[in-house]
């Protein structure tokens, strides 16, 4: 019977890359393939609109298996990962209980936090928990690393677990220097040296972090936040083996905790490469490749979370763990959508929960390893983040190392960078935020579910600059700015009403009053959309009588040079008069004393903060 089957594509004579370029350029009609169809990315190289099986020809991960160096398709034979949520709780007895809970509803990660708890509270914290299933990650103030390691190991230790306990102390003398300027008080080798000598007797607890979901929160790219996880790992490589430790026993107790943008398929490609480039470097310490081994917790990211439809989260959170899971990471955090704005609460905490288990048991994610192998376009993405990234921890290499650019601020200045250029994209609606930037509801309030203050908020309030500090990193959501506007609107006595005056050609009319109710929806305004009017006496009348605030003329360019004076001149200073386009005419308008246009080139934030300037007094 096999030999009977017909092969399904020998009816297609092969095609060549040549004959599918001419054929393109044909259908483009002389238009510059370049310009209309390669994607120019943020990450520093270009993506092509296809892809073709020459493209991966000698990549180094064509040829690998999972489990095996340089780890590219994952380092275990498996696809499974451990779902891991962020305990909260005020007291470690609240703490534990919430532990439970969690645990009961399928948390195989707890994420443990003991600000505000001494190493003591520790044996309340964990009372219970069967500590051989449950991997515990407890982070804390980096001083008190080494008596919470002690604390822990004991504990595991009472327990019988020591050789089948996973975890880690989050120990990050770093993170001083990311969020607030300053460096570590300590002496960062002798107490580094210490938190390992704490955690040593449990082979399976890891202590030094590499927490670049921080620069992911902080507006970094993906190739930035990778070159730079990279570059971090490698500080604690180096210091712990110039201190005298093994490259196996230094890499052994590493833990990449990665975030997770929203760009699904350069996710995936991101957490593939980070594992190929990181076995390699572990390697030119010396290490077996058996040690290369990258262990990876991934969790969603939170620059990209809103509080305006903030259930918009969750398709962001979604795609954001998939990502993750297909590329094989060992354990996920998916972020409640309700995060940024209040804490999480049972029903937030287990819709995050269950995102990952519908991934996994009803989607069988956990099924297949690396999935993505072989594919073209995920080689390729692999191939070119991987090279970008390398260039990045070169240059930090180059500079004296992760720490000593730390000291001076300069990775903060480089990730800052980005998170400003981010801002102005989203400003400029090249990167949309859904409910945000674009297409939001324009009837929701906020005001009233904000209950986080300080930093939550991603408004920088909380900011305050210390003595010595040097620049670190700003942690501005990318929909903060325009959040800000929608709450000044809310706070206003008055919110602002926007008359659409649609006219003329009905296609093009209706077509620009979505785009202004849209637009001007995003600052909280009240929209007031028509069917159309019949003359522009007829249309500024009807906004007079609803009492509009600003009067948006949406018609076609051709009938802006007519119908424009003459509902500027009808409506004589009554409300603010925008017209909706750019129009062949639009300087001589201009010349007439019509000020404002709208179209998808302005920028819609700096807009919107004119427009808030002028009617919220």
């Amino acid at each position: 019977m096999a030999e009977k089957k017909e092969k399904l594509f020998d009816m297609f004579p092969p095609i060549s890359t040549e004959e599918w370029m001419a054929k393109i350029n044909v259908d483009l009609k002389g238009a510059d393939f370049n310009k209309k169809l390669v994607w120019r990315t943020n990450e520093g190289f270009n993506v092509m609109p296809f892809y073709r099986k020459e493209d991966i020809e000698g990549l180094p991960s064509v040829g690998s298996m999972p489990g095996q160096f340089p780890y590219v398709r994952g380092t275990k034979t498996n696809n499974d990962w451990l779902i891991r949520q962020q305990i909260l709780g005020e007291t470690a007895e609240e703490i534990n209980a919430n532990a439970k809970h969690a645990i009961d509803k399928g948390v195989e990660s707890l994420g443990i936090s003991m600000r505000g708890l001494e190493a003591s509270d520790l044996a309340e914290v964990l009372k219970g928990i069967d500590l051989a299933k449950v991997e515990v990650n407890i982070t804390c103030c980096p001083r008190k690393a080494e008596e919470m390691a002690k604390a822990l190991v004991e504990i595991v230790e009472k327990a019988g677990v020591a050789d089948s306990f996973k975890g880690s102390i989050g120990f990050n003398p770093f993170k001083r220097l990311l969020k607030h300027g300053l460096e570590f008080p300590k002496d960062l080798k002798e107490t580094a040296l210490a938190v390992y000598e704490a955690v040593k007797p449990v082979e399976g607890l890891r202590c030094f972090a590499v927490d670049s979901f921080l620069l992911n929160n902080a507006g970094a790219y993906i190739t930035q936040e990778l070159g730079y996880a990279l570059a971090w790992g490698a500080e604690w490589m180096t210091l712990m083996t110039e201190a005298g430790l093994t490259p196996c026993e230094v890499n052994q107790r590493i833990k990449f905790n990665m975030g997770i943008s929203s760009n699904y398929f350069m996710e995936l490609a991101k957490f593939r490469a980070g594992r190929m480039l990181w076995a390699e470097i572990v390697k030119a310490y010396g290490a077996d490749e058996e040690c290369c081994k990258m262990a990876v917790h991934a969790v969603t990211s939170e620059f990209n979370m809103t509080i305006y439809d903030a259930h918009v989260n969750l398709l962001r959170s979604m795609t954001e763990t998939m990502s993750a899971a297909l590329a094989g990471v060992d354990s996920i955090e998916t972020l409640p959508f309700d995060l940024v704005y209040t804490t999480p609460d049972e029903f937030s905490e287990r819709i995050a929960r269950n995102q990952q288990h519908l991934l996994r048991e009803e989607s069988h994610l956990n099924k297949v390893v690396d999935p993505a192998g072989g594919s073209w376009y995920i080689e390729t993405l692999t191939s070119s983040i991987a090279a970008q990234a390398w260039k990045i921890f070169n240059e930090v290499e180059d500079n004296g190392g992760f720490y000593e650019m730390l000291k001076k601020g300069e990775i903060q200045a480089k990730v800052n960078e980005s998170g400003v250029k981010r801002h102005v994209d989203v400003a400029r609606r090249k990167e949309i935020l859904l409910g945000t930037n674009q297409y939001p509801n324009i009837n929701e309030m906020a005001l009233d579910k904000i209950k986080n203050v300080g930093c939550s908020c991603g408004c920088g309030c909380d900011k305050e600059v210390v003595d010595g500090a040097v620049e670190y990193l700003n942690f501005d959501r990318a929909a903060s700015q325009f959040e800000q506007l929608r709450l000044d609107t809310e706070r206003a006595a008055n919110r602002p009403k926007v008359f659409m005056l649609t006219i003329g050609n009905l296609a093009m009319r209706l077509a620009r009053a979505q785009f202004s109710g849209n637009f001007f929806g995003c600052a909280g305004y009240e929209i007031i959309d028509n069917n159309g009017f019949a003359t522009v006496k007829e249309g500024v009348d009807a906004a007079i009588e609803k009492g509009a605030d600003v009067v948006v003329l949406c018609s076609s360019d051709d009938e802006y040079a007519q119908y424009a004076p003459e509902a500027f001149k009808e409506l004589n200073g009554r409300a603010m008069f925008v017209v909706a386009g750019a129009p062949a005419c639009m300087e001589e308008l201009k010349a007439q004393g019509i000020e404002n246009f709208i179209h998808v080139r302005v920028n819609v934030l700096d807009t919107l903060v004119d427009f808030n300037a002028k009617l919220l007094k």
